[in-house]
């Protein structure tokens, strides 16, 4: 099948599927399944991470799909205990040898931990990988306006992208606002709201009026917004379901809707205090 989700673009040229699948908490056996059938749907964006523990399983999907390395635009991250110059290198080679893969197209540090202050030495290894090959971009997840900040001023160099937690519940306008002001994407993590909000009586509604599921609806206004959003799901026809959300647009009442729904609740944890590094 060919590819469903339309790509938007990084501040360095680059451009990543806007809509792609997330694999957090998925063994290795669920993520090449999901991978697999997700390929087969028409998704070309993947999203693991070293601390998921399924970039092996992530590889195998891909390789079961047999698509051509350049279609598929595969994220890693960097976990916290890895940061620092010399082992941020090491651990983007061993997820490379992981995936199977002699590239990454987005390499990200998955939390600054602040207290660690190892950020910005990791982003300077991340910047020579890139020069290296080895990842195609690089950007950040769970970033503050502080943390992204810093690593702009004493590197000189702007994400493409980070990564945080957005949903209805969570819309972060502020900090989405702070990401395009550097010229860095917003990507949406527990995009869903770890399916809380997929039983709000608004959404719900919205969905009725479309024809659509919740989920495709909170999708839908992701997309809306020019968010990069990556569900997850092990369960193929959610999958299928996932990004079947190009065939229908929210209207200004549906946007106002949720983004009445907007109460500053997390399902994960805060980036200004989470440090956990083992």
């Amino acid at each position: 099948m060919t590819a469903l989700s339309p790509t938007v673009s990084f501040h360095d040229g680059g451009t990543i599927p806007q809509v792609g699948l997330g694999v957090w908490k998925a063994s290795q056996e669920e993520a090449t399944t999901a991978v697999r059938e997700a390929l087969a749907a028409g998704y070309r964006h993947i999203d693991t991470a070293a601390i998921y523990e399924n970039e092996e399983g992530v590889g195998a999907g891909l390789r079961d799909a047999g698509l051509p390395r350049e279609d598929v635009f595969v994220t890693t991250k960097v976990w916290n205990r890895a940061q620092g110059f010399a082992s941020t290198k090491e651990a983007a080679r061993t997820s490379l040898e992981r995936l199977g893969l002699d590239y990454v197209d987005l390499l990200l540090i998955h939390w600054p931990v602040a207290k660690a202050d190892r950020y910005v030495d990791t982003w300077k290894a991340m910047i020579e990988l890139r020069e290296e090959g080895l990842v195609r971009a690089i950007g950040v997840s769970n970033f503050t306006p502080a943390t992204l900040e810093r690593l702009i001023e004493e590197t000189g160099e702007a994400p493409v992208l980070n990564q945080i937690e957005v949903h209805p519940y969570l819309q972060q306008e502020a900090m989405r606002g702070v990401n395009a002001a550097h010229g860095a994407l917003t990507e949406a993590w527990s995009p869903l709201g770890q399916s809380r909000v997929l039983t709000d009586p608004a959404i719900e509604a919205i969905a009725a009026k479309h024809g659509k599921t919740a989920a495709q609806v909170v999708i839908r206004w992701h997309v809306q917004l020019g968010n990069v959003v990556i569900p997850k799901s092990v369960t193929p026809a959610r999958i299928v379901s996932n990004i079947d959300v190009f065939d229908f647009a929210l209207d200004i009442e549906d946007m106002a809707a949720i983004a009445a729904l907007d109460r500053g609740e997390r399902f994960g944890p805060d980036p200004e205090t989470f440090g956990r590094v083992e």
